[in-house]
């Protein structure tokens, strides 16, 4: 589950990270007090006005922006909320800003000049371990660093059986090139860092960036949070911070009737049961010459009500063209399927405007096909996986 900045860093500062300082506002008037109330807290002159928003480059859409004054924040605030922010990670619509975070300046003059750094914890899915991904090129795509200068990127791996040693997070100041007051300042950063990540149950921390501020503090400045699904049970008070505004309508909705939905890019549609073979039908269609318009898992039961209900939601995509729907008769009966299909088809009439595909195997296969191959509707029924792509070919030509 992904959360917003602002979130994240109540989780970080929970643990004892620091963090950069803000309020949540709504509106320009509440980004106006907040800023006051700021500057109260922490005596902070100036204001960044953040866009909250489930994606990340989001100064390269201007969902970012410096306020030098009251008068500056009420505008800026009032230009950012509500505006469709476009970001490299969002789409070409883009999300919509239905808050933002009125942060404290934290790149004030100093003894020194501010340092960034990038910092990440996630599981290295390779080892099986949780690691740290560090680097001294903070405040840029960690994507460019890594294809361009490889060399600047380092890592450390965690032992499951002694967790996060204090010799690594020496090591990994040392490699940042930290010194003094710093240095002791960001191997306490990483200890409470990977102690956030642990206990909070979390698969990604990235802070882009770390900084060091003039006076050789080390604070979080953005925070990327995703939290672990599974373990949500352990965390009533991170369940509540899902934000369904920010996730694809289609796949909330089938969350809420028990399908697991995610929506793709392309023009067939699928419906399979079981999580292997929904990638070999996407497969499939990508062979026939189709896009995956989706992916979509029914499970083991697949009844006229919840064939109905994953038709209606693949059908709300309009660049779906065809779909094809795969079912492997172990648990669920092929005929008891192919009923649900057609039963599913005379209930939803005509909203049901493209072919459908059914390739159907396994127990009572044979009669499920006599089934659909009798319905007089506009089903195409398949046994073979090669059949089945040929049908999609056919059908999209």
């Amino acid at each position: 589950m992904n959360i917003h900045e602002y979130q994240g860093k109540e989780i970080l500062s929970s643990f004892g990270v620091r963090i950069q300082r803000g309020l949540v506002a709504h509106n320009a008037k509440e980004a106006v007090d907040a800023a006051k109330e700021l500057t109260e807290q922490t005596g902070t002159g100036w204001h960044v006005i953040k866009a909250q928003v489930h994606a990340g480059g989001r100064g390269k859409g201007g969902g970012v922006k410096l306020a030098k004054n009251l008068k500056e924040v009420e505008e800026v605030a009032g230009n950012i909320i509500g505006m469709d922010l476009v970001t490299p990670q969002t789409s070409a619509e883009g999300k919509k800003v239905h808050q933002v975070l009125v942060a404290e300046d934290v790149y004030y003059p100093g003894d020194n000049e501010p340092e960034e750094y990038y910092m990440s914890v996630l599981l290295n899915r390779a080892t099986g371990r949780n690691m740290i991904m560090y680097s001294t090129e903070g405040g840029v795509d960690i994507e460019t660093v890594a294809e361009e200068t490889p060399h600047l990127i380092f890592t450390e791996e965690i032992d499951p059986a002694t967790g996060l040693m204090p010799f690594q997070a020496r090591r990994i100041a040392f490699n940042l090139k930290l010194s003094g007051t710093a240095f002791k300042e960001m191997t306490k950063f990483v200890m409470s860092l990977y102690t956030a990540f642990d206990k909070s149950d979390s698969s990604l921390f990235e802070i882009n960036p770390v900084l060091k501020t003039s006076d050789d503090k080390i604070l979080a400045v953005d925070a990327k949070v995703t939290l672990d699904d599974n373990a949500l049970f352990r965390h009533k008070d991170y369940a509540e911070m899902r934000d369904i505004r920010e996730e694809n309508q289609t796949e909330v909705e089938a969350g809420e009737v028990g399908l697991n939905f995610v929506n793709l890019d392309g023009n067939v549609g699928c419906m399979v049961n079981g999580a292997g073979l929904a990638m070999a039908t996407m497969d499939l269609i990508k062979q026939a010459g189709g896009e995956p318009a989706n992916f979509l898992d029914v499970g083991g039961t697949a009844d006229a009500k919840r064939v109905e209900e994953a038709f209606r939601l693949i059908l709300k995509d309009d660049k779906v063209e065809a779909i094809l729907v795969n079912i492997f008769g172990g648990i669920v009966r092929c005929d008891r399927v192919a009923q649900g299909i057609v039963d599913a088809y005379k209930n939803m009439g005509d909203a049901v405007n493209v072919p459908i595909i059914v390739r159907l195997q396994g127990t009572n296969a044979d009669i499920a096909k006599k089934l659909i191959d009798d319905s007089g509707f506009k089903i195409h029924s398949a046994v073979q996986f090669q059949e089945a792509a040929d049908k999609v070919q056919e059908v999209l030509k």
